[in-house]
């Protein structure tokens, strides 16, 4: 006799899989949930306590969503899959803290062909890991199968996180004021932004990812797949002495900061002034890429920015230091002379640089307009040292 398949099954939907994963993930989701948390995991929705914010004057909720975009292509082909979580927690709950919220919850969603219980949680161990970092619940969550839809292999995270803020503490453009100090924040490597373009690069050069790099001291792929710095401990430490913090993800440092400066004003950024890691000189040798295409790409070894009045740059460098973290000034923000010209977003002033020698003498630049924000400009000037 036939041993019988359930129809959902036999579509390529493995439901026990599912129950499996959930086990093996259980107890590093559990260490996330603290006394706040009402119910534990495999609940249909998840909650929190919020009573304390009765004690707001006026609470504002800050909410963010974001993915791990292709370096879980790097992930599947190096068979590791307990970092990228942090990347994930990392894009999500990064974003919130920049506007000095205090996250209260994050969820996750995982896509994929096929569940393999042992990689899915793996996926959701990186996960809760960095959310027990940071301090915040891993609430829910939701692994779906799509079979037919996904190769076997495949498999996409996303996240969301919802924190607070006291009205009158929220930092941003706002708060910004001539004369601040633009203060650099060091980034763990790449972060999770350009890989498309990373991928592309290595794959044309050949390199494989097990390649043994001596700027790195270690693989491409181990360099490649170095999680995101979790910097909202840090941010929510000195948000009291910071005007706002601009997260250094897609689009690169001056188009990130611009959407933090005020109209009417304009952060001047010195490129020597950064010291470019290893991994991004790399990357930009090996692919012959223009300067303006990389730092429009990538964070260039700066993932967090903080833009302060200067008499608070001492205590949040050395806050910055104690939680294992280079900072260091980078530029200020001053009245923008030239506001009433009409600047134009990503104008170039000069020639365009070039692919070359680190030092290549690169291209003045004023950024302005972009995601979606029509506020103050970014100059960025001189050469990466």
């Amino acid at each position: 006799m036939k041993e019988r398949v359930s129809a959902y099954a036999a579509a390529g939907v493995d439901t026990e899989a599912g129950d499996r994963a959930v086990e093996l993930m259980k107890a590093a989701v559990g260490r996330t949930l603290g006394a706040d948390v009402v119910g534990g995991v495999g609940g249909f929705a998840g909650m929190v306590d919020a009573s304390a914010l009765r004690e707001f004057q006026r609470p504002l909720l800050a909410t963010s969503t974001d993915g791990v975009g292709t370096k879980i292509a790097i992930a599947r082909a190096l068979d590791v899959h307990d970092t990228i979580g942090q990347d994930l927690v990392g894009m999500v709950v990064d974003d919130i803290a920049v506007v000095g919220a205090r996250p209260l919850l994050m969820t996750d969603y995982i896509a994929c062909g096929r569940v393999d219980p042992e990689r899915i949680a793996d996926v959701v161990r990186g996960v809760a890991r960095a959310c027990e970092f940071v301090g915040v619940p891993l609430l829910g969550g939701e692994t779906a199968e799509h079979p037919g839809l996904m190769a076997p292999d495949d498999y996409d995270v996303a996240g969301a996180a919802t924190g607070v803020v006291e009205a009158d503490e929220a930092l941003g453009p706002e708060r910004v004021e001539a004369g601040d100090v633009v203060l650099a924040i060091a980034s763990s490597g790449l972060h999770s932004n350009g890989y498309s373009l990373v991928r592309r690069i290595v794959a044309e050069s050949g390199w494989p990812l097990d390649r043994d790099v001596p700027e790195f001291g270690r693989t491409l792929g181990e360099e490649l797949l170095e999680p995101t710095r979790l910097y909202s401990p840090l941010c929510l430490e000195v948000s009291g002495r910071v005007h706002a913090f601009s997260h250094v993800t897609g689009g690169g440092l001056a188009a990130n900061l611009a959407r933090v400066v005020p109209a009417g004003m304009r952060a001047s950024i010195d490129r020597s002034s950064i010291e470019v890691p290893a991994v991004f000189s790399v990357v930009r040798e090996l692919g012959g890429v223009a300067w303006e295409d990389l730092e429009d790409t990538l964070n260039m070894g700066v993932g967090m920015v903080a833009v302060l009045a200067e008499e608070e740059v001492d205590a949040v460098v050395a806050a910055s230091a104690a939680c294992g973290c280079a900072a260091w000034p980078i530029g200020a923000v001053a009245e923008d002379v030239d506001a009433g010209a009409g600047a134009a977003s990503r104008a170039l002033a000069g020639s365009a640089a070039g692919p070359g020698a680190l030092r290549a003498a690169a291209s003045e630049r004023v950024v302005a307009g972009t995601k979606g924000v029509h506020g103050g400009t970014v100059r960025v000037f001189g050469a990466y040292s």
